[in-house]
């Protein structure tokens, strides 16, 4: 210590040795670490330097680095960058210098006051939100987030962003949509999926940075409460699409904010939140500025009082869907039907409702004479009765699916084509387990001209009676979807085929397993020149159907002959045609295909852009490798 006393200005401070005798003693001078500790008044900013390393018996002095400077300091260079590339390579450096890049909002760029003044003017401040981008799973982190809302802003801005979370750990927060906030202004379109770490702190960031989002969808995100829909609407007055699902804390009072302050909002869907009740959905019907086309409501706790807000206020409703609402009894369906506010709906959908029943269902009827769509799920009180009713009233309607309504007889069925409007188009039916196969005769009656479109699927007691008869009512059919139902054979589809004058486009025989190369044959004849897509899955076909197919039917173009007795000859005679061009071609499941098919399906992949080999035992691996190859731009199931 003598020598640092005694020193007089002169001569040199440190002359090389030591400073003690014993290098240990340093520690009463110096505190030393894997980080250097240094002493400065706290009156004054600390002046940065590169920092002092003791070793051993020297002063080393390190270099530089700008790693030394405060968050502050890097946070105002970044913002006087002159464009968004030049901050984008600085986002690249670090998850520092990124998290930093990311907080700078659109305001705080090219800061003028500060007299620094940009060259070029950035364009990514001003994008119109082009992009699209999508985080699925452990991809969905906040760090994601900061490099996605940096590295659009540079390429026309972000208008929509997907988030399908998988509540792990290091998922999506609150940081992330705040870097999304502050980088993407012309965010139009959000959607976040079961993140269970996003709260409300989260939401009111997107409300405070991207004013011009329209939809947002809010799924399984339990931490969202009633304060994130209350910024939304104060935030983004322009929201036409709000979806909430498995919410469990959002309740009526958010609903009622965005019923006030959103008078462009077109469509609503309410799923699975216990906590919203009547006096919810009834804001958001009964607002002045309403102007909701699209309402789905779904395993909520509202009662008949909804419903007759919804009949009575729903003057601009076109698409109502109601499922699972145990609280709403056939007063509130027949309260709606008469409420005459349902002029305008177009689409009508119920699942798993017992409020639904033959009165209310006639009362929907009568309140909405522009319905075109109706479908009926697993509704248990709905009879015969009722639908014919239905039918009777609903004279515009075009399209009717009714699917588990087991109380739903032949005679309901009928009666519903018989009295049906001209209109209809479209007829669905799945698996209604009161459909029986009997043999009924009817008067002479005028057919369903208009009828283009039938499907029946899974209805075990549906058989070739009533396949007959409906081929007497329906002369124009187009499209025919006969769907696992066993009942069917030969003798009761081939007067189906006999009736159709304006020739068949699209046939689903899948899992029809009583039908045999015969109907195949018939069929290609008489509908060959109309018949685009086949499917004869599990039939009881052969090659000779392969070879009638492949004579007749030149604008076929989909096929599917998946778990049938067919060879490689009938593969051959596919490949030999020169009509057919098929471009979907399944094969999965038959076993009798091997790799003697190679040449023939290489040929047919000239043209095909599918093709599915699935569980076709007797082709090698060998064989699906060159088909691999020599059908590089189809896409091969094997």
């Amino acid at each position: 210590m003598s020598k640092i006393f005694s020193f007089s200005g002169t001569g040199n401070f440190f002359t090389g040795g030591a400073i003690y005798s014993n290098p240990k003693e340093s520690n009463l001078f110096f505190s030393f670490g894997h980080h250097v500790d240094e002493y400065f008044p706290h009156q004054k900013r600390p002046r940065i330097s590169a920092p002092i390393v003791f070793s051993g018996e020297r002063f080393e002095q390190k270099k530089p680095s700008i790693e030394i400077l405060p968050d502050e300091c890097l946070f105002e260079i970044f913002r006087r960058l002159p464009g968004g590339r030049e901050r984008s390579s600085c986002a690249c450096v670090s998850k520092r210098w990124l998290t930093l890049v990311s907080n700078i909002h659109r305001d705080e760029i090219n800061d003028n006051k500060c007299g620094v003044v940009s060259e070029v003017e950035d364009e990514d401040v001003e994008g119109d939100g082009y992009l699209c981008m999508s985080l699925e799973g452990k991809k969905a982190t906040d760090v994601r987030l900061a490099a996605i809302a940096i590295g659009t802003s540079s390429r026309g801005g972000l208008g929509k962003l997907f988030i399908r979370g998988s509540n792990s750990t290091c998922g999506v927060t609150s940081i992330g949509l705040r870097a999304i906030s502050r980088g993407c202004p012309s965010l139009r379109v959000l959607s976040l999926w079961n993140l269970s770490s996003v709260g409300d702190e989260g939401l009111f960031e997107i409300a405070d940075g991207c004013h011009q989002l329209e939809k947002i969808d809010l799924c399984h995100c339990p931490a969202i409460t009633d304060k994130s829909l209350l910024a939304l609407a104060k935030g983004c007055p322009t929201l036409k699409d709000l979806t909430i699902e498995g919410c469990a804390n959002v309740e009526n009072e958010g609903l009622q904010a965005v019923a006030r302050s959103c008078p462009n909002l077109k469509s609503i869907s309410i799923k699975n939140c216990p906590l919203v009740g009547d006096q919810g959905i009834a804001s958001m019907l009964s607002s002045a500025s309403c102007t909701l086309t699209k309402v789905k409501l779904q395993a909520l706790n509202i009662s008949d009082v909804s419903l007759a807000v919804i009949g009575h206020y729903g003057k601009a409703v076109t698409d109502l869907s109601l499922t699972s609402l145990p609280n709403v009894s056939e007063k509130g369906f027949w309260v709606m039907g008469n409420g005459q506010g349902l002029q305008k709906l177009k689409c009508f959908a119920v699942t798993s409702c017992r409020g639904v029943t033959d009165l209310g269902l006639e009362a929907v009827a009568k309140g909405c004479p522009n319905l075109k769509q109706l479908c009926l799920q697993k509704c248990a009180f709905v009879s015969d009765n009722g639908l014919v009713s239905f039918a009777k009233t609903a004279c515009s309607l075009e399209s009717f699916l009714l699917e588990e309504c087991h109380r739903i007889t032949q005679f309901g069925l009928f009666g519903f084509l018989l009295n049906c409007g001209a209109k209809l188009k479209a007829l669905s039916l799945v698996n209604c387990l009161g459909i029986k196969d009997l043999n009924l005769g009817f008067p002479p009656v005028s057919p369903c001209k208009y009828l283009r479109s039938l499907s029946i699927r899974s209805c075990p007691g549906f058989g070739d009676s009533s396949l007959v008869a409906l081929g007497k009512l329906c002369p124009q059919l187009q499209h025919v979807e006969l769907s696992e139902l066993h009942g069917i054979t030969d003798a009761g589809f081939l007067p189906l085929l006999e009736s159709c004058e304006a020739g068949l486009v699209k046939i689903n025989l899948s899992g029809c397993v009583n039908l045999s190369d015969k109907v195949v044959c018939i069929m290609t004849d008489l509908h060959g020149w109309t018949l685009e897509m086949l499917n004869l899955d599990g039939c009881k076909i052969s090659d000779a159907s392969l070879v009638a197919i492949a004579d007749n039917c030149q604008l076929l173009n989909d096929l599917d002959v998946s778990k049938c007795a067919i060879t490689d000859s009938g593969i051959a005679a596919l490949a030999r045609s020169n009509q057919i061009n098929l471009q979907i071609l399944s094969v999965s499941g038959c076993s009798k295909v091997s790799d003697k098919s190679l040449p023939s399906l290489g040929k047919l992949g000239e043209t095909l852009l599918g093709l599915n080999l699935q569980h076709c035992k007797a082709i090698s691996s060998s064989t699906i490798d060159l088909l691999v190859e020599q059908l590089w731009r189809c896409d091969i199931l094997f």
